[in-house]
Protein backbone atom coordinates (compact mmCIF):
# COMPACT_ATOMS: atom_id res chain seq x y z
CA UNK A 1 0.00 0.00 0.00
CA UNK A 2 1.41 3.40 -1.00
CA UNK A 3 2.14 6.00 1.66
CA UNK A 4 0.20 9.29 1.62
CA UNK A 5 3.26 11.27 0.48
CA UNK A 6 3.91 8.82 -2.38
CA UNK A 7 0.33 9.06 -3.60
CA UNK A 8 0.36 12.87 -3.38
CA UNK A 9 3.71 13.14 -5.22
CA UNK A 10 2.55 10.75 -7.97
CA UNK A 11 -0.26 13.15 -8.85
CA UNK A 12 2.32 15.82 -9.85
CA UNK A 13 4.57 15.66 -12.93
CA UNK A 14 8.33 15.19 -12.74
CA UNK A 15 10.54 18.29 -12.59
CA UNK A 16 13.51 18.70 -14.90
CA UNK A 17 16.88 19.06 -13.20
CA UNK A 18 17.52 22.69 -14.25
CA UNK A 19 14.08 24.00 -13.33
CA UNK A 20 13.33 25.89 -10.11
CA UNK A 21 10.60 24.01 -8.23
CA UNK A 22 8.46 25.89 -5.70
CA UNK A 23 6.02 24.30 -3.26
CA UNK A 24 3.25 26.86 -2.61
CA UNK A 25 1.01 26.31 0.42
CA UNK A 26 -2.16 28.36 0.94
CA UNK A 27 -5.67 27.51 2.10
CA UNK A 28 -7.20 30.19 -0.14
CA UNK A 29 -7.94 28.92 -3.65
CA UNK A 30 -7.63 32.45 -5.07
CA UNK A 31 -4.27 33.09 -3.37
CA UNK A 32 -2.96 29.70 -4.57
CA UNK A 33 -3.89 30.60 -8.14
CA UNK A 34 -2.25 34.05 -7.88
CA UNK A 35 0.98 32.62 -6.45
CA UNK A 36 0.98 29.81 -9.00
CA UNK A 37 0.53 32.27 -11.88
CA UNK A 38 3.26 34.63 -10.62
CA UNK A 39 5.69 31.73 -10.22
CA UNK A 40 4.90 30.33 -13.67
CA UNK A 41 5.44 33.77 -15.22
CA UNK A 42 8.86 33.65 -13.52
CA UNK A 43 9.58 30.30 -15.24
CA UNK A 44 9.18 28.17 -12.12
CA UNK A 45 7.72 24.72 -11.76
CA UNK A 46 4.97 25.04 -9.15
CA UNK A 47 3.31 22.50 -6.90
CA UNK A 48 0.37 23.91 -4.97
CA UNK A 49 -1.23 22.36 -1.90
CA UNK A 50 -4.03 23.67 0.31
CA UNK A 51 -2.67 23.02 3.82
CA UNK A 52 0.39 22.51 5.96
CA UNK A 53 -0.58 18.88 6.41
CA UNK A 54 -0.67 18.33 2.63
CA UNK A 55 2.72 20.06 2.32
CA UNK A 56 4.21 17.69 4.90
CA UNK A 57 2.70 14.75 3.02
CA UNK A 58 4.18 15.97 -0.25
CA UNK A 59 7.60 16.41 1.36
CA UNK A 60 7.37 13.03 3.07
CA UNK A 61 7.44 14.59 6.54
CA UNK A 62 4.02 13.39 7.63
CA UNK A 63 5.41 10.76 10.03
CA UNK A 64 5.17 7.89 7.55
CA UNK A 65 8.83 6.89 7.19
CA UNK A 66 8.15 4.93 4.00
CA UNK A 67 6.98 8.10 2.23
CA UNK A 68 10.37 9.84 2.46
CA UNK A 69 12.18 9.54 -0.86
CA UNK A 70 14.66 12.37 -1.40
CA UNK A 71 15.20 11.50 -5.06
CA UNK A 72 11.54 12.01 -5.99
CA UNK A 73 11.07 15.36 -4.21
CA UNK A 74 13.21 18.22 -5.54
CA UNK A 75 11.99 21.49 -4.04
CA UNK A 76 14.08 24.66 -4.22
CA UNK A 77 11.72 26.97 -2.34
CA UNK A 78 8.66 26.67 -0.11
CA UNK A 79 6.17 29.54 0.04
CA UNK A 80 3.49 29.26 2.71
CA UNK A 81 0.63 31.36 3.98
CA UNK A 82 0.84 32.16 7.69
CA UNK A 83 -2.83 31.91 8.63
CA UNK A 84 -4.27 28.52 7.70
CA UNK A 85 -6.68 26.25 9.58
CA UNK A 86 -5.22 23.14 11.18
CA UNK A 87 -1.55 24.03 10.86
CA UNK A 88 -0.28 27.58 10.48
CA UNK A 89 2.58 28.51 8.17
CA UNK A 90 4.67 29.14 11.28
CA UNK A 91 4.04 25.59 12.50
CA UNK A 92 4.89 24.23 9.05
CA UNK A 93 8.11 26.27 9.05
CA UNK A 94 9.07 24.86 12.46
CA UNK A 95 8.42 21.27 11.34
CA UNK A 96 10.52 21.71 8.22
CA UNK A 97 13.42 23.44 9.97
CA UNK A 98 13.50 21.36 13.16
CA UNK A 99 12.46 17.88 12.08
CA UNK A 100 13.95 17.53 8.61
CA UNK A 101 17.64 17.25 7.93
CA UNK A 102 16.74 16.83 4.24
CA UNK A 103 14.69 20.03 3.81
CA UNK A 104 16.25 22.18 6.55
CA UNK A 105 18.34 24.17 4.05
CA UNK A 106 15.47 24.81 1.63
CA UNK A 107 14.42 28.47 1.87
CA UNK A 108 10.94 28.98 3.30
CA UNK A 109 9.02 32.19 2.62
CA UNK A 110 6.03 33.01 4.81
CA UNK A 111 3.24 35.20 3.41
CA UNK A 112 0.47 37.03 5.22
CA UNK A 113 -2.04 39.81 4.69
CA UNK A 114 -1.46 40.90 8.30
CA UNK A 115 1.53 43.10 9.09
CA UNK A 116 2.14 41.97 12.67
CA UNK A 117 5.76 42.62 13.65
CA UNK A 118 5.89 39.94 16.38
CA UNK A 119 4.64 37.38 13.86
CA UNK A 120 7.20 38.52 11.28
CA UNK A 121 10.03 38.39 13.84
CA UNK A 122 8.99 34.92 15.06
CA UNK A 123 9.04 33.52 11.52
CA UNK A 124 12.40 35.07 10.68
CA UNK A 125 13.91 33.85 13.96
CA UNK A 126 12.61 30.35 13.28
CA UNK A 127 14.43 30.28 9.95
CA UNK A 128 12.14 31.85 7.34
CA UNK A 129 14.14 33.33 4.49
CA UNK A 130 11.61 36.09 3.96
CA UNK A 131 8.22 37.31 5.14
CA UNK A 132 6.05 38.82 2.40
CA UNK A 133 2.90 40.87 2.78
CA UNK A 134 0.00 39.93 0.53
CA UNK A 135 -0.88 40.62 -2.10
CA UNK A 136 2.38 39.16 -3.37
CA UNK A 137 3.65 41.00 -6.44
CA UNK A 138 5.56 39.78 -9.46
CA UNK A 139 8.57 41.84 -8.32
CA UNK A 140 8.58 39.88 -5.00
CA UNK A 141 8.55 36.57 -6.83
CA UNK A 142 11.25 37.61 -9.30
CA UNK A 143 13.49 38.79 -6.45
CA UNK A 144 13.05 35.48 -4.64
CA UNK A 145 13.60 33.33 -7.70
CA UNK A 146 16.70 35.32 -8.68
CA UNK A 147 18.07 34.82 -5.16
CA UNK A 148 17.41 31.07 -5.27
CA UNK A 149 18.94 30.71 -8.73
CA UNK A 150 22.10 32.54 -7.59
CA UNK A 151 22.31 30.10 -4.67
CA UNK A 152 22.16 27.05 -6.91
CA UNK A 153 25.33 25.08 -7.58
CA UNK A 154 26.13 22.53 -10.24
CA UNK A 155 23.42 20.00 -11.02
CA UNK A 156 20.88 21.83 -8.85
CA UNK A 157 22.66 21.31 -5.52
CA UNK A 158 22.39 24.24 -3.13
CA UNK A 159 25.46 26.17 -2.12
CA UNK A 160 25.01 26.47 1.61
CA UNK A 161 28.25 28.24 2.47
CA UNK A 162 27.62 31.39 0.39
CA UNK A 163 23.94 31.84 1.19
CA UNK A 164 23.19 35.54 1.58
CA UNK A 165 20.05 36.70 3.37
CA UNK A 166 17.53 38.66 1.36
CA UNK A 167 16.92 42.20 2.54
CA UNK A 168 13.25 42.06 3.29
CA UNK A 169 10.29 43.31 5.14
CA UNK A 170 11.97 43.20 8.54
CA UNK A 171 14.52 45.81 7.43
CA UNK A 172 11.81 47.94 5.85
CA UNK A 173 9.69 47.74 9.01
CA UNK A 174 12.62 48.90 11.14
CA UNK A 175 13.30 51.84 8.81
CA UNK A 176 9.64 52.86 8.88
CA UNK A 177 9.62 52.60 12.65
CA UNK A 178 12.72 54.79 12.91
CA UNK A 179 11.20 57.36 10.58
CA UNK A 180 8.12 57.47 12.78
CA UNK A 181 10.31 58.03 15.84
CA UNK A 182 12.09 60.91 14.09
CA UNK A 183 8.80 62.50 13.18
CA UNK A 184 7.56 62.18 16.74
CA UNK A 185 10.74 63.72 18.20
CA UNK A 186 10.53 66.71 15.85
CA UNK A 187 7.07 67.68 17.07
Amino acid sequence: MAAAGDVLRQSFPEVSSGELHVLAVDDSHVDRKVIERLLKISSCKVTVVESGTRALQYLGLDGDKSSIDIDTVKVNLIMTDYSMPGMTGYELLKRIKQESSVFREIPVVVMSSENILTRIDSCLEEGAEEFLLKPVKLSDVKRLTNFIMRGEGKKGEKKISKKKPIRGLQSISIIIFLKEVKIVTRD
